[in-house]
């Protein structure tokens, strides 16, 4: 019924498994060239045993992923193969690595196994991913939209955040999996790999004392402190393009992988949004799920105000990173930077949210607002009655920096464990985390919690 050639048994999909870098991993390749990669019973029954059986197994399971979706001819039959493959995705979660590649098309119910897996990588030009195609879209909403536009992978790194990773081609789109499954463990009862490099030192570590501004209103890229701190050109970020006031990766420290979680004070003055929030708390769950400790890098004004970002639920969305961190029970170390301000200052790994270290820059400031800020709510009235009100105004907010702000106040209150010298940050890291080697905690007994979705 509608099988152009009988004597193609497999189905449109090949499945099996093999080794990266010397460990095994299990796959599936959707063959676009039969029946446009559909899925049809045959086709989801082999994926659904490949995913049986890396789940028992405890190895990796890779998708290649190139299809129009499910299969017409087919009709209920094929929507109950879908379903048996995301039961499988659901039941792999947060126990062995599940990793998307669209290499391809990826239509319909074919875009909800990815969305469903940790990691989904993408090629430019080529990948698309979208739940109804351009031709739906204009006999329903009548509008005109080209594949790009809808669901291609430019789409979907910067605007969605659907796409981790977009490569140039499919060569090095599956070289970044590679790359990516050399930080990973196989499955949730292992540790990352550890490596046994020499040549790991990422430079000279008095430069750091030199990237922030004298001015703490002028922006700097943290990627350059991430990389001071982490071992020579290990820094693999994830979702570079989506919510850049954000920047999460994954890293070798002393050989050793950790997660990264930065503030970017280059976008968006580093304010935490619905978009960053989102990112970093997935990508926690992720690094909690998988034994990977995770880095805090801190400089952080606080939460994103106005009125779209409240209409659009960021209490809501701000609070999936709170939970993150606190349901999170890896090794976690926070180095204030800069600005560790209100509600974000909490959110952000703070030490009464879990942190185990939490270590701050002498540049650190440690408050419910700006030192600006606080001075007009708290001084509004002698500030008006000034003869000098800038002259008062100065003098007020150095006052305040002094005595609110210092990140020396913060740690004679146990808030903060040391304040640290820039230069000395990543041996302190690195003790830090040596020292956590063997932490053990557990979160209470339940059946799964509440996150705020």
């Amino acid at each position: 019924m509608g099988r152009e050639d009988e004597e193609k048994y497999g189905d449109g999909v090949i499945v099996g498994y093999g080794t990266i870098n010397g460990r095994k991993v299990f796959l599936f390749a959707q063959d676009f060239t039969f029946m446009g990669g559909s899925l049809g019973t045959v086709h989801a029954r082999k994926i659904q045993k490949v995913q049986e059986m890396s789940l028992k197994m405890g190895h990796p399971i890779i998708g290649l992923i190139d299809s129009g979706g499910a299969r017409i001819q087919e009709g209920v039959a094929s929507l109950a193969g879908y379903a048996g493959i995301f039961m499988q995705n659901v039941k792999s979660s947060g126990v062995i690595p599940q990793i998307s590649v669209i290499l391809g098309p990826a239509a319909g119910g074919a875009v909800y196994s990815p969305a469903l897996t940790d990691f989904r990588f993408m090629t430019k030009d080529t990948s698309y991913m979208f739940v109804t195609g351009p031709e739906v879209v204009k006999e329903v909403l009548n509008e005109d939209v080209t594949f790009e536009d809808l669901g291609g992978a430019e789409v979907h790194a910067t605007e969605s955040g659907v796409a981790d990773m977009i490569f140039n081609d499919e060569e090095h789109t599956l070289m970044g999996v590679k790359k990516l499954l050399s930080y990973l463990p196989s499955n949730n009862v292992e540790h990352p790999p550890v490596k046994r490099d020499e040549d790991i030192e990422p430079g000279k570590p008095e430069k750091l004392s030199l990237l922030l501004p004298d001015d703490p209103n002028k922006p700097y890229d943290v990627v350059d402190v991430i990389r001071l701190i982490v071992d020579k050109g290990s820094f693999f970020e994830i979702a570079e393009k989506h919510a850049q006031n954000i920047v999460i990766g994954l890293a070798r420290l002393n050989n050793q992988v950790i997660g990264v979680v930065a503030n970017q004070p280059k976008v968006m003055a580093g304010c935490l949004d619905i978009n960053a929030s989102k990112k970093a708390a997935r990508f926690v769950r992720f690094c909690d799920s998988f034994n990977v400790p995770v880095l805090v890098l801190e400089d952080v004004p606080g939460f994103m105000p106005g009125k779209s970002q409240e209409q659009n639920a960021i209490i809501m969305h701000g609070a999936k990173l709170l939970y993150a961190f606190a349901e999170a029970t890896v090794p976690k170390v926070t180095v204030i930077l800069r600005k560790a301000f209100g509600g974000a200052y909490i959110v952000m790994n703070s030490k009464n949210m879990g942190g185990d270290f939490n270590f701050a820059w002498p540049t650190a400031q440690v408050a419910v607002m700006g030192p600006e800020g606080a001075v007009k709510i708290l001084n509004r009235k002698e500030l008006a009655s000034a003869k000098d009100p800038e002259e008062l105004k100065r003098k007020l907010i150095a006052d305040y920096k002094d005595n609110v702000a210092n990140p020396y106040v913060a740690d004679e209150k146990g808030y903060i464990d040391e304040v640290i010298d820039p230069s000395e940050t990543r041996q302190v890291i690195i003790n830090a985390f040596a020292l956590l080697e063997n932490k053990v905690e557990q979160n209470p007994i339940r059946k799964h919690g509440n996150i705020p979705l």
